[in-house]
């Protein structure tokens, strides 16, 4: 659009697995010197948002970052979840105002910065030695997800009157959301860009797999990236348990083999362990996988339920899940086979001692 001037900043998110849980009020206490906030989102309706354990927010800092050749401060914060994930984000100000063109050109270099998922890696280690033993069975994860969102809070056009998100219509997001420089088809824009949200008439969501563009006046983080971000963390969650499953399968098989003929065979010992860690990883996804996706349940905002909504099908949580109960189910049928043929051994084992028994008692009685 020709004449717009948009000022605003772009927030990188790279969110983390670092245990199977966190103690939110145990580490509360551990960092109460950075003052941490248990936010919610503002909005009247979202009040009515079913958040169980609301997380945590904490200012890290400030980074001194170069972008476009320009040196930039970059406030570093995070959000603690208490289903063991910690998102950090930066939040760099585009400053003056931009037309949209060096607005696009701004938020492409923050993300191709690879400073930037770097510094965040940094001030993941702190954070946890800060919050100690608030967080149970620690073990960060290789598995990360990285997002974006470019948040505009000041739009006008070239004589400087703010814009609607009506006037914003055909606003040409191509280059910032999905980092193409030619022209996409119509046919390709309907296909990528499907989720364009907006409820009051100065605000717009456009909705990617990796990026958001978020344009509201109002003052601090939206609902709408209060959204986002839960809904990445829960995505993180479900894959890194489709991980743990696919890599237990696999072992899962060959332990059975092992055990099939190894010495513990006796009276149907030798599944003994193994059915104890299927049970152990069964009951540790089927808790955890509940617990992630019942932390946040939109019910009364019709428009944060369709943001919500279209966050997930966005990120395939659905199939994520379906995934994952498709590896238990495995697991269970497998288990339920292992401890069939278990008892089948131990009923033989039975059988045949009572066999020799009586045969020994015949025996004996010949012989006296």
């Amino acid at each position: 659009m020709a004449g717009l001037r948009v000022k605003g900043a772009a927030i990188v998110y790279r969110l983390f697995d670092v245990g199977y849980q966190i103690q939110i009020e145990r580490a509360l206490d551990r960092l109460a010197a950075s003052a941490p906030e248990r936010v919610r989102p503002v909005r009247g309706e979202a009040q009515a948002l079913q958040i169980h354990n609301p997380p945590i927010t904490i200012i890290l800092g400030a980074e001194r970052l170069t972008i476009l050749g320009a040196p930039r401060d970059a406030e570093i914060s995070a959000r603690i979840f208490d289903f063991g994930v910690v998102s950090l984000r930066a939040r760099i100000e585009s400053g003056e105002e931009l037309d949209w063109p060096a607005f696009s050109a701004f938020g492409t270099a923050v993300d191709a910065t690879p400073k930037i998922p770097a510094t965040l890696e940094r001030h993941l280690r702190p954070l946890l030695e800060r919050m100690g033993g608030a967080v149970e069975r620690p073990f960060v994860a290789p598995v990360r997800e990285d997002y974006n969102v470019y948040r505009i809070h000041d739009v006008r056009n070239a004589v400087g009157a703010r814009l609607t998100s009506d006037d914003l219509r055909d606003l040409d997001v191509v280059a910032l959301l999905l980092n193409e420089t030619r022209p996409l088809s119509a046919e390709a824009r309907r296909e990528l860009l499907p989720h364009r949200f907006s409820y009051f008439i100065d605000d717009l969501a456009i909705l990617t797999w990796e990026n958001a563009l978020i344009v509201d006046p109002a003052d601090g983080a939206t609902d709408v990236e209060y959204i986002l971000e839960f809904a990445n963390a829960q995505l993180l969650e479900l894959r890194y348990y489709d991980a743990v499953l696919d890599g237990e399968l696999p072992k899962l098989y060959d332990r059975i083999q092992k055990a099939r003929f190894g010495p513990r065979s006796l009276f149907g010992r030798r599944y003994a362990r193994i059915l104890r860690e299927m049970h152990t990883v069964v009951a540790d996804s089927t808790e955890l996988v509940e617990r992630v996706e019942n932390s946040l349940k939109v019910t009364d905002d019709v428009y944060l339920a369709r943001v919500y909504s279209a966050a997930l099908e966005l990120f395939r949580g659905r199939a994520w899940r379906t995934g994952i109960d498709r590896k238990l189910g495995i697991i269970r049928e497998t288990y339920a086979m292992l401890n069939a043929e278990a008892q089948a051994t131990r009923a033989e084992m039975l059988e045949l001692t009572i066999v020799v028994l009586i045969v020994l008692e015949i025996v004996l009685t010949f012989v006296r």
